[in-house]
């Protein structure tokens, strides 16, 4: 869609429209492209172009509504799964680029994120995924996902943000981790201040910058150990074990990871071999009734 001798301000939104997410926003770019569009007999052919593309958009859009299908693309829920929600420009972006492999637009201006986006954040041999979702008071804002998520990432610069952001979240299941953010635009007499306030009201928080790192640790360590997970590794025999951890619920069993692992593989294994906290010496044989602990590590040898 080039032009040529078109003013700055359809320049702006043509290049809104080529990386806008989302058919909504295309057509929000498209009407201000054709009312910059320049009215005279040369740019008549590029006018009717764009009024055509905006037509098959609408039409698309009708058929997707008519269909009742969603123009979401499914998020497939791992192990551990924590959404970022706030209210706009609190650093959601910043934070997700921070702590995982996403690359998320960042911008000083209201609401820059229009859909989910996903991102891994590997600590202590996990991988878990986190997920932003568009600000709060947005159009985008998806209910869906944070009612699912595990834990609750709510990311404010003020307190008064909380009781807002809390309507909101009426079904939402997970645990919540309140991170008040840009600290690093505070004194130390405001931070303590601050810690005092969140902590009468019986929050689980953690005062971080995105600018500056501060606290970013503790804030891995804090979400980490909201999932109320175990990590236990495989082996094969005269091997080392897994590099990645089978991620279950507390008080699980050897039989739990068998069938983890594929739905029917408990039947394959003749002898299992136990390491870790929850053995009675290295190397213990168990059954597969034997509840784990953290960090153990298995050995199936199969029929």
């Amino acid at each position: 869609m080039a032009s040529t001798n078109q003013s700055p301000f359809y320049k702006k939104a043509e290049e809104k429209f080529l990386s806008a997410q989302s058919d909504k926003e295309r057509l929000i770019y498209l009407e201000e492209m054709m009312k910059e569009c320049p009215k005279h007999k040369s740019s008549e052919k590029m006018l009717a172009n764009l009024k055509t593309r905006y037509k098959k958009l609408l039409e698309k859009q009708e058929k997707i509504k008519k269909s009742g299908k969603s123009t979401k693309t499914g998020i497939k829920k791992q192990d551990m799964q924590a959404a970022i929600i706030g209210m706009t420009n609190t650093g959601k972006s910043s934070l997700l680029s921070l702590l995982t492999n996403a690359k998320p637009k960042i911008a000083e201006s209201n609401f820059t994120t229009t859909y989910p986006v996903i991102g891994m954040m590997n600590y202590a041999g996990t991988s878990i995924q986190l997920i932003e979702i568009p600000a709060v008071e947005s159009e985008y804002y998806d209910k869906g996902i944070v009612h699912t998520a595990d834990t609750i990432l709510i990311l404010i610069t003020k307190i008064e943000q909380i009781k807002d952001i809390e309507k909101t979240l009426t079904k939402a299941q997970g645990k919540k981790i309140i991170l008040f953010n840009k600290i690093d635009k505070l004194n130390e007499q405001n931070k303590r201040k601050l810690s005092a306030t969140l902590s009468s009201k019986k929050y689980n928080f953690v005062l971080i910058s995105t600018k500056t790192k501060e606290n970013i640790e503790e804030l891995k360590n804090k979400l980490f150990q909201s999932f109320d997970k175990i990590r236990i590794y495989t082996k094969e025999p005269g091997k080392e074990k897994s590099p990645k951890p089978i991620i279950l619920e507390p008080d699980s069993t050897i039989k739990n990871v068998a069938e983890k692992i594929l739905k029917g593989f408990s039947k394959n294994i003749k002898e299992i071999k136990i390491w870790g906290p929850s053995s009675k010496f290295p190397g213990q044989k168990v059954g597969f009734q034997h509840k784990l602990k953290d960090l153990d590590v298995i050995e199936f040898k199969t029929r």
